[in-house]
């Protein structure tokens, strides 16, 4: 009995000091996650700053001899908010996410100012407002082939872009009116009467009921 008593002694002790290890490697990790979620939530702030003054242009159709510069112009012209090449810093199609697709490579436009880049925003928005059954396209532009409709928006963080898609998966399994961006941050709202809800990560996903 003495001997067995020992035993157990001895594996209870064990099993407390495995235990104790435990609890101090649950609290380091969720320290760590914590640490990390701060982390990527700066990470991202910094990279929408350097982004501020980029739109992201989806549709283009691609061609060897193309000329973005003249491109996001002749947008501009279209929409009626004429730029200059000189506000244009930087024009150049960037690598496809997933290169099964056959979609055109992104464009993304490095304007001058912010100030540019809400003007063209706003000015494409207002366009396809007034023009629902001739909204943006390709033959807008010159090109020819097949119409395929353009896109311009906010040049997002991989991170952000992830965040908008499950925001807009679930302001539409909730029956949300609204869901937006503005200078990259990402906003719903159920209605016209509601308040709008900033979705920070996805933890915010939570606020949308």
């Amino acid at each position: 009995m003495s001997f067995i008593n020992t035993q157990f002694e001895e594996m209870r002790a064990v099993i407390e000091e495995k235990s104790a290890v435990i609890n101090q490697l649950k609290k380091e990790n969720i320290h760590l996650q914590a640490s990390v979620k701060d982390l990527t939530t700066r990470l991202n702030i910094v990279e929408l700053h350097m982004r501020e003054c980029n739109v992201e242009i989806n549709g283009i159709p691609e061609h060897k001899t193309e000329n973005l510069v003249n491109t996001v112009v002749q947008l501009s012209q279209v929409v009626k908010n004429n730029i200059s090449v000189d506000d244009i810093q930087h024009a150049t199609r960037v690598a496809k996410l997933n290169k099964s697709t056959d979609k055109p490579r992104s464009v993304i436009v490095k304007l001058r100012t912010t100030k540019h880049r809400d003007a063209l925003l706003a000015a494409v928005a207002q366009y396809n407002k007034k023009n629902p059954e001739d909204k943006l396209s390709s033959h807008h532009l010159g090109i020819g082939g097949a119409r395929a409709p353009i896109y311009v928006s906010e040049h997002l963080t991989p991170g952000s872009k992830s965040l908008h898609a499950a925001t807009r998966i679930k302001a539409k399994e909730m029956k949300y009116r609204f869901t937006w961006i503005r200078n990259g941050k990402i906003y719903v709202r159920k209605d016209e009467f509601s308040q709008a809800i900033l979705m920070r990560n996805e933890d915010s996903l939570k606020l949308i009921v």
